[in-house]
């Protein structure tokens, strides 16, 4: 079950472009693999997810493991300060 960061490639908003850049940048050096899933570039990749996040507003970044929705940003920095991101991620 593969580890997915939904994120936008298009977008005008720097916070989000800096939220996505601080994820990838955390899993890559903790060598964590995981699935960039660009919904900018196929409507279904937004609706999945939205649907795994279970909400039908929600905006990138968002991550989850296989079906399993795991957070937005907010959660996973929550989740680096309390030192539970292998959790948060369900490694």
């Amino acid at each position: 079950m593969a580890l997915s960061v939904f994120y936008s490639s298009v977008s005008g908003n720097t916070e989000m472009k800096k939220q996505q850049q601080r994820i990838f940048d955390v899993l890559q050096s903790k060598k964590i693999d995981f699935e960039a899933v660009d919904i900018s570039q196929e409507s279904e990749n937004k609706d999945l997810m939205r649907r795994i996040a279970g909400d039908p507003t929600a905006l990138p970044p968002q991550i989850c493991k296989g079906d399993s929705y795991c957070g937005n940003f907010t959660a996973f920095e929550s989740a680096i300060e309390a030192e539970a991101l292998e959790e948060f991620l369900k490694l």
